[in-house]
């Protein structure tokens, strides 16, 4: 039972992603889960709004596409959704490829090197780091000052792969970042 683009057979159901209801007669994804409450492991749907889903897993939701054979409404602009590069989701978590550059949004990180905060509003690195929190390992954002990255990650061409991680980098931030690495 894989991901699946199906029309919604009633209105109950609510998107995982926007938190608003799935009208009745729409097309919605619905991604699949393990069901926690079947005693023999079996499985659900988390459903979505198409263009939702499409932000959120799209490569989940091309797939999916590839295999559903009925006429999808706004085509264009769900591919326009599935074609963007990943952007800021507000939440946390990766914004781009690692690594990325940014402004910090507080005062609570601290360099990976130096173990120093990293002040609010000013270019912070950001690479990808392990995290043990004892039963299982993630993998998140580190942050790094500018000028102690490019001794932490011992990578010459640093600066490069941020730029072309991050298209939109504005010029400043840039500069910035240049004059510290």
């Amino acid at each position: 039972m894989p991901d699946v683009i199906e029309e919604s057979k009633s209105n109950r159901a609510t998107c995982r992603t926007c938190r608003q209801k799935i009208d009745k007669g729409v097309l919605r994804f619905g991604e699949e889960t393990v069901n926690t409450f079947s005693s023999d492991g079996g499985t659900s749907y988390f459903w979505h709004h198409l263009t939702c889903a499409a932000g959120k897993v799209p490569a989940k939701v091309k797939t999916a596409m590839a295999s559903f054979t009925g006429p999808i409404p706004d085509k264009d602009k769900l591919e326009a959704i599935l074609a963007a590069p990943p952007k800021a989701s507000g939440k946390g978590g990766p914004k781009a490829k690692y690594p990325y550059a940014e402004r910090a949004s507080t005062g609570r990180s601290k360099c990976m090197q130096c173990d120093e905060a990293i002040e609010k509003d000013t270019m912070r690195v950001a690479v990808e780091r392990e995290v043990d929190t004892g039963t299982f390992t993630s993998t998140g954002p580190g942050y790094l000052h500018p000028a102690c990255a490019a001794e932490y990650t011992g990578d010459d061409s640093l600066l490069e792969k941020i730029k072309a991680n991050m298209p939109d980098l504005p010029e400043e931030d840039i500069a910035a970042l240049g004059a510290e690495l």
